[in-house]
């Protein structure tokens, strides 16, 4: 669009390019028509100026000469009538002749005049030519120029109307999605990008949503990838994170920088990736791949549309130092192996020793028991000596019993025993 300032009202319009166009056409034309009419009108004045100076110029000489004839009349008028006779005929051949030249002037500068006029025609003709010409040249041009711009216009109007329509659909898409939904949303979109893939390009891939959350968060999904032999290649950690339009908090990447980090650690994965449809209009995360390492350790930000290319990148980037992977694993293997000896001999050593110290701490006790055993023997000897002792003293005691020790100082029983006696 083109804006364009009234000279009378001094008011500023627009007009579009064909618009624009047409006026630049009349103005040019009224422009032409008025310099052809200008050049016309002076070829005509200078065709009417010479003609009216070569009749002034012949007048006045005719003038002069009849002046001088006037004069010389008047002169002869004193002389004879035979000499005026023939003076006056002589004068009147003059005359005759002075006409013939004035009608043979007037004739050339005719003939001069036509042949201005026809030579200003013929460059009238000629400016008419070049003008049909360039008009022609001209209007096929602005039919191309107008045909380009018609069909340039035609497919911008088509795509900026596609754009509006489709921005138009996400937004109302996204009005009727809750901030959860339309991060699940992302989520399914980039679980289907790669699943889309997996087959033929991930086929040792493992890409799964993290569900541990002992360490007290998780991230969104986890990616390990492992050659044929188990070594694993590459392990990425992924947030996706984004952003309802009519959110009334915006979050910004950076807030999620620290969470990712420490989810990545949690999980032993190599690198971090958020995945973001927030800030969506910096230009720092609009231009592709973000490296935000120099935040975090191995961290990087993007767009949804480069998320199987950030895979890519970083795996072909990890498959390059496979090589000093295997090695280092070969060298951790014979370390592991040589370990494994020497824990094995360790092992050995503190069993043998523990089953040493069992067995004599086992011996010691059973020498213990053993003296134990024999003080008990020895106590329970004692105690039957003692027992034998004791059912001797007994017994003499029995033998010495008598029934008058029993009823003496017993008045009551001496009498039973009495009565019992005299009863026999």
């Amino acid at each position: 669009m083109n804006e364009i300032i009234c000279p009378n009202c001094k008011k500023a319009f627009k007009v579009d390019e064909a618009g624009f166009a047409d006026i630049l056409k009349q103005v040019r034309d009224h422009q032409f028509e008025e310099e052809l009419a200008s050049r016309l009108a002076l070829a005509e004045n200078e065709k009417n100026t010479a003609v009216e100076l070569a009749k002034a110029n012949i007048k006045n000489s005719l003038q002069e000469e009849l002046a001088k004839k006037d004069q010389q009349l008047t002169e002869l008028k004193s002389k004879s009538d035979a000499e005026l006779t023939t003076q006056l005929a002589q004068k009147e051949v003059e005359i005759a002749e002075i006409k013939s030249k004035v009608q043979n002037a007037e004739i050339e500068k005719k003939l001069e005049v036509s042949e201005a006029v026809k030579a200003i025609e013929k460059e009238r003709d000629n400016l008419t030519n070049d003008l049909k010409i360039k008009e022609a040249e001209k209007e096929s041009l602005e039919i191309s120029i107008k045909d380009k711009f018609t069909n340039q216009l035609v497919v911008k109007d088509e795509t900026i109307k596609m754009r509006d329509d489709e921005i138009n659909r996400l937004k109302d898409f996204k009005q009727k999605l809750s901030t959860k939904m339309v991060g699940e949303t992302l989520e399914q979109h980039c679980e289907i990008e790669f699943n889309k893939l997996r087959a033929t390009a991930f086929q040792n891939a493992y890409f799964e949503k993290d569900n541990d959350s002992k360490g007290g968060t998780k991230g969104d999904y986890i990616y390990k990838e492992t050659d044929e032999a188990g070594n694993e290649i590459i392990s990425i950690m992924f947030e996706m994170k984004n952003e309802n339009d009519e959110t009334a908090t915006k979050k910004r990447n950076e807030d999620f920088f620290a969470k990712l980090d420490k989810d990545r650690e949690e999980k032993d994965c190599e690198y971090a990736v958020l995945v973001s449809l927030l800030e969506s209009d910096n230009e720092l995360y609009n231009t592709g791949i973000v490296d935000v390492s120099h935040k975090f350790k191995k961290m990087y930000v993007v767009r949804p549309q480069f998320f199987i290319q950030i895979i890519t990148l970083l795996r072909n980037a990890a498959m390059n130092s496979m090589e000093y992977k295997a090695e280092l694993n070969l060298m951790r293997n014979q370390n592991v192996d040589i370990t494994n000896f020497e824990e094995k001999m360790d092992a050995f050593k503190k069993g043998f020793a523990y089953n040493y110290d069992l067995a004599s701490r086992k011996f010691k006790t059973a020498i213990d028991e053993i003296d134990k055993t024999i003080s008990h023997l020895q106590k329970t000897k004692d105690a039957l000596l003692s027992s034998d002792n004791n059912y001797r003293l007994a017994n003499n005691k029995a033998d010495d019993l008598t029934i008058k020790k029993l009823t003496h100082g017993n008045p009551t029983m001496k009498a039973k025993f009495d009565q019992g006696n005299e009863r026999s």
